[in-house]
């Protein structure tokens, strides 16, 4: 067959690209076209989206796009990060600087929350897992801090959902980012009305749901000329970054999952793919959260605090005049002594410190370890940890589902860290397979690709991407002094 080719604009929370998926019926190459920064912008003490200028730069990368395509391209959709939200009033204008998750004003919201609605109740209806920066969370601290504004609304759209208003003028939400809202019935699949009114939360504002593969109209006029793409369809993939990864994971199992997968970036993200949401009591403990996935199945998973550790001791230590490279401070932590420290990475002082080395030494301060002095000793201590952290929810997800899992997948940019993928594999005593690192992508072009009918199946997806990504195998070696350390981590963290 003619190759087939789909846009993907993928919006991570410290970049985004615009990408296209040449599929020929058996394989899929990607092409990257514009790549770009992101990442929060303090205004007047608060943190907050620049989506405007995001959405200029996804016309910089749509026109580079058509300009190299040569009007190839089928249709375009867009992925992001999730829980983050726009309000629109009635003349689709937006109310207000976009929030950025990691403000602090929904720090205390969480317990103003369960003053209404119990958190038992919360979870039995949702599913999700309880974290601060979750889109009812922000909602509510928008109620508290502006009902003027919020009196306004007459729809809410996520932000990749915005990005396809931008696009198509659509106005709805799809299902995989709608379910990391906190305000989504995980039976029904549909908005959690009776939770949100008595939340005192004005209902009307919310769109239809719809499923990823959902054909969303065509490009605007106005963006088909300035970008020369022409009327491209523009479809709905896995909107949220995680959904679209994991439908690109290259396992060839069906049913009921004997895998477990992480999808490795600023968040860790590890859980299996169920065919329902799991809600019972045990869940709600553990703190674990049921997200939507492509053809009805859900994710259950944690969110972990990632590579984030890493990312933000990179920069304490380049703002002291010592810049270096991921891989170079890979080096340097493997050539660190190992388990001399560990932390929680999911502990709240890790979120968004001011200096991370200054949150980590702390830490291990207030837990009666060596503080690490190197560069080198910072990246392991976060690496391990990390990696014990994996092994920790491992046994939760096991629990949960009753089924034993067999290997790891572990897909997205952070595969790259061959170090991580190594403490994995030791300290979860499991074989971890890795790729593709693409997978975000990967996902969204073949869901599009999917929705034009050169695909049938999830299965298919998949069988797609396992002809045509390489993938790594990590053994694990010897577990003894992980054995160990899980010891000392366990105490960590209770």
């Amino acid at each position: 067959m003619v190759d087939k080719v789909y846009l993907a604009v993928d919006l991570g929370a410290e970049s985004g690209r615009v990408m296209s998926g040449s599929f020929d019926g058996a394989t899929v190459s990607l092409q990257q076209h514009h790549r770009f920064p992101n990442g929060p912008v303090n205004l007047g003490g608060t943190l907050r989206w620049n989506l405007t200028g995001l959405w200029s730069q996804i016309q910089n990368g749509l026109s580079k796009a058509a300009s190299q395509l040569n009007g190839t391209a089928i249709s375009v959709g867009v992925d992001t990060w999730g829980v983050d939200f726009v309000l629109l009033n009635r003349n689709d204008e937006l109310l207000g600087q976009p929030w950025h998750y990691r403000d602090a004003r929904t720090d205390g919201m969480m317990q103003k929350a369960f003053s209404r609605v119990s958190r038992a109740e919360i979870f039995a209806t949702t599913g999700l897992q309880f974290m601060n920066l979750n889109s009812l969370y922000q909602l509510l601290a928008m109620c508290e801090r502006d009902p003027e504004l919020v009196a306004q609304a007459r729809k809410f759209l996520m932000v990749p959902d915005y990005f396809h208003w931008c696009l198509s003028g659509s106005r709805v939400v799809e299902f995989t980012n709608a379910t990391t809202s906190q305000m989504l019935n995980a039976e029904s699949r549909n908005w959690a009305v009776d939770m949100l009114r008595r939340f005192e939360i004005p209902t009307e504002i919310f769109p239809e749901v719809v499923l990823p593969g959902t054909n969303l109209g065509v490009l605007r006029t106005e963006v088909a000329d300035a970008t020369g793409l022409g009327k491209l369809n523009v479809i709905a993939p896995a909107t949220h970054d995680t959904g679209a990864a994991v439908a690109a994971i290259p396992t060839t199992q069906t049913g009921h999952a004997n895998w477990a997968y992480i999808s490795s970036g600023t968040w860790s993200l590890m859980g299996v793919e169920t065919q329902n949401a799991i809600l019972s009591p045990k869940a709600l403990e553990r703190n674990v959260t049921n997200e939507g996935g492509v053809d009805g199945t859900w994710r259950l998973l944690k969110n972990i605090m990632g590579l984030w550790l890493v990312q933000r001791c990179r920069l304490a230590f380049a703002q002291r005049g010592r810049d270096y490279d991921y891989g170079e401070l890979a080096q340097l932590a493997a050539d660190a002594p190992s388990f001399r420290s560990l932390v929680d990475p999911d502990r709240p002082e890790f979120l968004d410190p001011s200096d991370m080395t200054t949150a980590i030494a702390d830490e291990c301060l207030r837990t009666e370890q060596p503080v690490p002095e190197t560069e080198g000793q910072f990246v392991r201590c976060s690496l391990e940890s990390l990696a014990l952290k994996y092994r920790m929810v491992l046994g939760w997800l096991e629990e949960l589902t009753d089924i034993p899992v067999t290997v790891i997948h572990i897909v997205g940019g952070g595969t790259q860290n061959r170090l991580l993928n190594q403490f994995t594999a030791d300290s979860c005593g499991r074989p971890v397979v890795t790729g593709p690192v693409e997978a975000t992508a990967l996902g969204n072009v073949l869901i599009q690709a999917r929705a034009a009918g050169d695909l049938t199946t999830l299965a298919d997806v998949r069988e797609v991407v396992r002809r045509s990504e390489t993938i790594e195998e990590f053994i694990p070696g010897d577990t003894t002094a992980w054995d160990d350390a899980w010891d000392r981590f366990q105490k960590l963290t209770h």
